[in-house]
């Protein structure tokens, strides 16, 4: 890792709900932190610029880009991944609807998806399908799985007791 200055510094925060402590280059985004230091790759750089979300994660239960989010900025914070989103071994009702609904093909957007429908779900529990579309513009899917990300948040409200019963 190349450093600026070799400046480092320690920051402590909440990792899906746990105590965590990191020595970060004060020039690191989140996404390299949460890979590097926590072997969690589901926050995944692919743009590098915040245009296709696959590097999303929750910061304070806000939507982040993981890759323009300097790592300093968590110290303090409550970070949520999608590694967080399951219960041990079973998956959030997010989770559950992505893999019913064969909601990705290469799968890699897909944390960012399932966080961002978390979120849009979390603020509006019963989106119609324009609703989704515009929650979830910011997230890109280079396969076109789209149709299907539309079912899988649908039935993701369904299953959270909220989604029309179409789902």
């Amino acid at each position: 890792m190349t450093e600026i200055a070799g400046e480092r510094r320690t920051i402590r925060f909440s990792l899906n709900g746990h105590p965590a402590v990191a020595e970060i280059g004060v020039h690191q985004n989140i996404t390299e932190v949460l890979q590097e230091t926590f072997g969690l790759p589901g926050s995944r750089e692919s743009c590098g610029q915040g245009l296709c979300g696959c590097c999303t994660v929750l910061i304070n239960d806000q939507a982040v880009t993981g890759c323009l989010t300097l790592a300093a900025l968590a110290d303090g914070a409550d970070v949520v991944t999608i590694e967080g989103l399951a219960d041990g071994d079973t998956l959030s009702p997010e989770q559950e609807a992505f893999i019913e609904t064969g909601a990705f093909q290469c799968g890699f957007c897909t944390p960012g998806f399932i966080l961002m429908t978390k979120k849009l779900l979390d603020e509006n529990p019963d989106p119609a399908d324009e609703d989704i579309r515009h929650y979830l513009s910011g997230n890109l899917c280079r396969c076109g799985a789209y149709p299907e990300i539309i079912l899988a948040v649908k039935r993701a409200a369904a299953k959270r007791g909220n989604g029309r019963k179409s789902a």
